[in-house]
């Protein structure tokens, strides 16, 4: 894996990641290798995911303090017009800053979760292909340590009893039987390539499920954001009470979950960015190093000289030993190509290229989307904050119009509220015809039908004011202020030049 080294470059954010303080739950700093089985190590990855905890809790601290001021708040009763429009205006913007601030953090999110997505299904790929690879050398390992202890035991145990009576031919097979022992033990020092094989197919797995449920509740949350943003907006539109309270109550859990998520993330991020800025010192601490397979060339090529010796001398006097030396070299030009073949799978050609998928899944796109993912917290959590604050504003503002509503004259037929309520029968006027009956009968003073009793006393006794609109009367509608008044009675004297004395009392 020297190779790495030299192809594997680290990404510029896993430097600025790497050099965050690393503090333990003692407050102590502590050293910012990867060394996730250390204890103090993960102590401070906690207290990254401890400082966005005490972010929450100054969040909450402040707009606990800010609704506590609102209410206890006292009205400006100088010029309450204008600051209501202020009012207004203060929370429209609220809510468009608020909005736009969501949306962009939800489009951010999406990236993130993406990328991280990406990332993690290029590691698993790499794993795969490595554990793949694995298999191809348990099995030659396999193969050649069968060989080895079956096979060539048996030969020498019948070489042996063939040249009982020759003793330079007894230590040249012990010699060979050295060789043997050697090979096998080399290849008993090469790693558990089984175990090996079937932990990396287990991390695989898990990692994948893993992902695909983190995968998914990020989506769920993205959702959730977008959801209880332009519900919230609806309500402030519509002006709904209940509304606006239940999306305050889902922004406060929503904005929890925004803090939680940014401890998780900054943790996850600062933990991978140890680990990438060097992960060949954290890989050669935990695996066992390959050793050269050098001593096993060299035992095959010496068992090879020697069996090629028998062949030529032993063979004319001991016939019967042909077979067995013939069996041992064909087993042992199968070992030389086993080796061949294991010697390029060692070589880390194919296991480089799926290390450095890997390294570029996780230290990449990865990272990177786990950077996204925070500024996605971040920002929902500030959509958020803004969103709770302006919602208290807006129920003051409609309770404020609606107490003004209840103050306004029922009869005031100038009110929203008694227009809307115009066609329903009232028992105290039964007789009292609309507005519109008395204009739309000035055109003819014959049409005019004679009033009913209540209608006389209440235009001052004289029936023909019955069918004259409101603003020829000499007096304006009940419940208007002084200036309504003047305007009105201005606007009398030109009615009385108009229209003559045609509707003089």
């Amino acid at each position: 894996m020297s190779s790495a080294r030299v192809d594997y470059i680290a990404p510029w954010w896993t430097y600025w990641l790497h050099n965050f303080p690393h503090i333990n739950l003692r407050l102590q700093p502590i050293d910012n290798s990867f060394k996730p089985e250390d204890e103090s190590y993960q102590q401070s990855l906690i207290f990254l995911g401890c400082v966005a905890a005490a972010g929450l809790g100054l969040n909450l601290l402040f707009l606990a303090i800010y609704l506590s001021c609102l209410c206890c708040a006292r009205r400006d009763d100088e010029d309450p017009g204008d600051t209501k429009k202020k009012g207004s205006c203060c929370v429209t913007w609220s809510a468009v800053s608020a909005g736009l601030i969501s949306c962009m953090a939800v489009g951010v999110g999406f990236y993130g979760n993406s990328e991280t997505n990406d990332g993690v299904y290029q590691l698993t790929y790499s794993m795969y292909n490595a554990n793949h690879t694995l298999g191809g050398v348990d099995s030659l390992v396999s193969t050649t340590m069968g060989s080895m202890q079956r096979g060539l035991q048996q030969h020498l145990a019948r070489l042996d009893e063939i040249f009982a009576t020759r003793g330079d031919y007894v230590q040249t097979l012990q010699f060979m039987q050295q060789m043997a022992d050697s090979v096998i033990k080399q290849l008993l020092g090469l790693p558990d390539w089984m175990e090996a094989e079937v932990d990396l197919a287990s991390v695989a797995d898990k990692t994948a499920d893993i992902e695909y449920y983190r995968w998914l509740t990020y989506l769920l949350v993205l959702i959730l954001n977008l959801v209880i943003c332009l519900l919230s907006c609806l309500g402030l539109a519509k002006q709904s009470r209940w509304l606006l309270t239940t999306m305050m109550v889902c922004g406060v859990l929503t904005l929890i979950l925004s803090w939680a998520s940014l401890g998780a993330d900054l943790a996850t991020a600062v933990g991978t960015s140890d680990f990438c800025v060097a992960p060949d010192r954290y890989l050669l601490s935990q695996t066992k190093g390959i050793s050269s397979l050098t001593v096993f060339q060299r035992s095959l090529t010496t068992m090879q000289i020697q069996i090629q010796g028998l062949l030529q001398f032993a063979v004319p006097l001991f016939p019967s030993a042909e077979g067995d030396l013939q069996g041992i070299q064909n087993l042992l030009n199968s070992s030389e190509a086993s080796l061949h073949q294991l010697t390029a799978l060692l070589d880390c050609r194919g296991l480089n290229k799926d290390y450095l998928d890997a390294l570029v899944g996780v230290c990449y796109d990865g990272v990177e989307g786990l950077l996204y993912l925070s500024l996605f917290s971040m920002m929902a959590a500030c959509s958020f904050c803004i969103m709770l604050c302006a919602i208290p504003r807006a129920w003051r503002q409609i309770a404020a119009r609606e107490r003004d509503y209840d103050d306004m004259d029922d009869e005031d037929p100038f009110n929203p509220r008694a227009r809307r309520a115009g066609h329903a029968p009232n028992p105290a006027h039964p007789n009292m015809h609309s507005f519109c009956s008395y204009s739309s009968s000035m055109g003819s003073q014959s049409s005019l039908h004679p009033p009913a009793p209540n209608q006389v006393a209440l235009f001052g006794g004289n029936p023909r004011y019955e069918n004259v609109p409101l603003i020829g009367r000499g007096s304006p509608p009940p419940s208007y202020s002084p200036s309504m008044r003047a305007t009105y009675l201005s606007m009398t004297e030109e009615q009385s030049r108009h229209f003559g004395n045609d509707f003089r009392a």
